[in-house]
Formats: C-alpha cells, structure tokens, sequence
C-alpha cells in the first residue's frame, strides 16, 4: 500500500508533536492558504515574537498552502494533538459548538470595524473561549473579508435580482439557507469549482471578498459585483490544547499576548490586499454597484437567524455584538 506524501508528512508532524523530550521543539501550525497570504505572515510573526520573548524555547513552524490537507482534516488532528497551532475558516467549528454560528450570521456585523471591535472584545473573548471543552483554546480572531454578490447577468439592488439565480456557496447550512431566502438556488461547491463553473453556465453567480474575487479571477466570467457585505465570517487560529496544558502559566500568557498582537499586523496585510484587488478590479472595468438600500435583504433574514439562533448563550451573544453597532 502506497502512503501519500501528506499522509507522511501528517504522520511525521503528529510524532514529532507527541515526542514530550522535545522541550524547544516548533509549535507546528497549519494554514490552507498559500505561504504569501495575511494569515499566515502573521502566525509566523507571531512565531517571531514568541522566540523573540522566550529566548527561543517557543517558535513557530507554518505548514502553509494545504501541506497538512483540508482545515477539517487539520481541525481533527489538532483536537487530538497532533498539530499545535491551526488556522481556520470559522465555519468548520459550527457543527461542534453553537457560539461559532454568530459571526457567519448575515448582516450582523454594520461594518468591519463592528466587526472587529466585536471580535476584539467580549463577544469574541466569548466565542474563544467556548472552544476549551472541545479540546481547543481560542487565540485571536483574523480577517476573512466582506463578502459581496457577483453574478454573469445584472447589478443586484433588491433581492428580486436574484430571483432564479444560480449562485455559489461554501459547504454550509447557514450560507444555503440565506440564499434561499432571498430567492435564489444555492449551490454548495468548492472554491476551486467556481471559475469553470461560472465560465460554463453552471452557476450565475457566487459571493466572496474583493481578493478572491480577483485573485480566483472569477471577474472574467462574472463582471457585475454589487456590495452587499452580507457577511463578515472571521478565520480562527486556535491551539490543541494537550499542546497548551504543557507550557507554563509564562508560556501561556507569552503566546496569548503574541496572537493578539499577529492580529493588527494581519489586519494591515489584508487591507493593502483588499485595497490593491479592488483598485485591479476596478481598472479591469468590472462594473461594481453599492446597494443603498439593505432593508429588503435584512427582512429575509429573520427565519434565518430564527433557525440558526436557538439557544440562550447565542442570543445573548447577538445582542451584545448588536449593542456594539449602535
């Protein structure tokens, strides 16, 4: 039987991870993004913060681009201690605890800086801290973007725009349920899908931030983007937390501090991309459209939060993200 080199390398990373005579070992981390992209710049200068901070006795070193396999492959070695360190898309964490829902809800967030101010503070101290049972001690929270509506056909102002429409979603519950609220057909499938998909006829249409937009260069095949920001869903570095339980109460604070601080770095990162993609898409003449008027999509998101929103700790967590946007 052949083994695949990710399986190896899998292998390889978990033995070395339970190999406690290790003391100065890396903290083993891993992100699907590709070794330029924000995220991962700023879990390695977190790495260099740590060194910097522990003379190095903690470091960092970052699988980038999918080395390690998908993030709910990742996800499931590092509950069990087989990664230390894991950068992921929020959503992978809704089918184990309830509290990651609330940032993925739709028109949420006001704004990103509601976002992050919610995120930075008692609302995302909250979400964080809701992932210890579950074998994993929150971090910080990065940027994943504002996500907006393009399409083949026509600028979208009201949702009667959609109507019929073909559009793309992640692999999720909440992102199929909200398309279907506002009368459209969502189409779960892979990022990686989306561009032959569109240039086909397969789908009309999908939603993400400008970078992804551009970069997956789906502008091609679908030039209208209407700004939305419907969603503001964050990505998550956690830690495994049979990893966290042997450092030292130093050690735990030291990292703690240094996530934090990877984060207005991330930040920074992201908002030069943003702002060069959608500069690039610009110049390419995509034609982009602000919606003025978001009431109409807001109200077909009632039965939506109803059923994603169920329990006390949720809608407790709602109101407080809300209290912040007022």
């Amino acid at each position: 039987m052949k083994i695949s080199r990710r399986l190896a390398l899998i292998g390889s990373v978990s033995v070395l991870a339970a190999c406690d005579r290790q003391t100065y070992r890396p903290l083993y981390s891993s992100d699907t993004h590709p070794e330029e992209y924000p995220t991962v710049q700023a879990v390695k200068e977190m790495g260099r913060l740590l060194e910097e901070r522990t003379n190095g006795e903690l470091t960092v070193k970052v699988f980038a681009g999918g080395q390690l396999g998908s993030e709910r492959d990742t996800l499931e070695i590092t509950t069990f201690g087989g990664l230390d360190l894991n950068r992921v898309f929020l959503a992978p964490l809704n089918a184990i605890e309830p509290l990651t829902t609330i940032p993925s809800l739709p028109f949420l967030f006001q704004s990103t800086e509601h976002m992050r101010a919610s995120l930075d503070g008692a609302p995302g101290n909250s979400i964080l801290r809701s992932l210890e049972p579950h074998g994993l001690i929150g971090l910080c929270f990065y940027d994943s973007g504002e996500r907006s509506f393009y399409n083949v056909r026509r600028e979208i102002l009201t949702p009667d725009d959609m109507k019929g429409m073909k559009i793309r979603v992640p692999n999720s519950d909440l992102n199929v349920a909200m398309i279907r609220a506002l009368g459209a057909d969502a189409t779960p499938m892979s990022l990686s899908e989306v561009y032959q998909s569109l240039v086909q006829g397969v789908i009309d249409g999908a939603e993400n931030n400008w970078p992804s937009y551009e970069s997956g260069r789906h502008y091609e095949a679908a030039p209208y983007y209407s700004l939305t920001r419907h969603v503001m869903t964050p990505e998550v570095l956690l830690m495994s937390k049979t990893r966290w339980d042997k450092l030292s109460p130093e050690q735990q604070e030291i990292v703690r501090q240094a996530a934090r601080e990877s984060v207005p770095f991330m930040r920074k990162l992201w908002d030069q991309r943003v702002a060069q993609a959608r500069d690039r898409l610009i110049e390419a003449g995509v034609n982009v459209n602000e919606v003025s008027d978001l009431n109409p999509f807001v109200e077909l998101m009632r039965p939506v939060w109803e059923r994603f929103v169920v329990t006390d700790d949720q809608k407790r967590l709602v109101r407080q993200i809300e209290e912040l946007g007022a």
